[in-house]
């Protein structure tokens, strides 16, 4: 279990990235949601101890992460979002070199690893082929298959899915399901769908503030007969927004669909709707920037 307690982090400019973030993270899937510029990159960084926070613990288990970073990183797997490689080298190679690095010193054990990897992330019928070649997909599983060597117990996946086709993604998603049975695995995004089709648990951060989390499910029952929706023409949207709390927008057929939170009927011809994750996530957003 991964539990983080009055994290804090400042930047040199005075940028406050992270503002008392309080987690628990259970073994499995968690989901950490988020806009973009939200500190879900620091966070991540900082459990993977790649820089320091300004205040606060971290602890992942009986580890003091913060006073004890290299325990964490024999048992952690991070793929950043941002993840670079030697382009002109083999997958194989790639690997092999990497599983040297976190210590497998034993020629036997390493390939043994390396191959098992290949074939867990389904890479193994390009295993000769340079990474430079390899397609989103492809890097991204790779990405993965490093993120693995050593039996990590901790797991962190930074935005993974990112610019993946739908194919790449779902098999991209199925894999990280399959690693999540048996380990904490935080799955850090900022897309809806990514969280809902895996996470048991999952919590949403804001200018660097956790403003929601629970389990997905209990979260989408708590908007129960609060969502409700109706499609404008476009320039009818700025006197709704002065009237409702809008919390999403999107174009159908030329005309914008609009959904607004409110505890009962809004009125102005608004028809309810069965609330998702989706909702839960924008409304709890709107909720924190009109609170601000």
């Amino acid at each position: 279990m991964l539990i983080i307690e009055n994290l804090t982090h400042v930047y040199p400019n005075g940028t406050r990235a992270l503002d008392e973030v309080n987690l628990t993270v259970p073994k499995g899937m968690f989901g950490l949601l988020g806009p973009n510029g939200a500190g879900k990159s620091t966070l991540m960084r900082t459990v993977a101890t790649l820089q320091a926070p300004t205040s606060g613990h971290v602890r992942f288990d009986d580890i003091d992460v913060l006073k004890d970073p290299e325990t964490l990183r024999r048992t952690l797997g991070y793929l950043p979002q941002d993840f670079g490689v030697y382009p002109r080298v083999s997958a194989y190679d790639m690997l092999d070199h990497m599983a040297v690095l976190k210590g497998v010193s034993n020629a036997k054990d390493r390939k043994e690893t390396v191959e098992h990897l290949l074939n867990q992330t389904n890479l193994w019928n390009v295993r000769k082929k340079a990474i430079a070649g390899f397609s989103g997909g492809m890097r991204q599983r790779f990405g993965i298959a490093q993120a693995l060597i050593g039996d990590p117990s901790l797991i962190i996946v930074d935005e993974p899915t990112a610019g993946l086709d739908p194919e790449e993604r779902n098999r991209f998603l199925n894999l990280l399901a399959e690693i999540g049975e048996n380990v904490v695995v935080i799955l850090s995004t900022h897309i809806v769908e990514d969280v809902s089709d895996l996470c048991p648990a999952m919590a949403i951060i804001c200018d660097g503030r956790i403003v929601g989390q629970g389990a997905p499910a209990a979260l989408v029952a708590g908007l129960k007969g609060r969502i409700w929706t109706k499609t404008i023409d476009k320039p009818e949207l700025d006197a709704y927004r002065a009237r409702h709390q809008v919390i999403s927008t999107r174009l159908f057929a030329g005309r914008t669909v609009i959904h607004v939170v409110a505890d009962s009927d809004p009125g102005d011809g608004f028809k309810a709707v069965q609330g998702d994750l989706e909702d839960v996530y924008f409304s709890t957003l709107s909720t924190h920037r009109k609170a601000a």
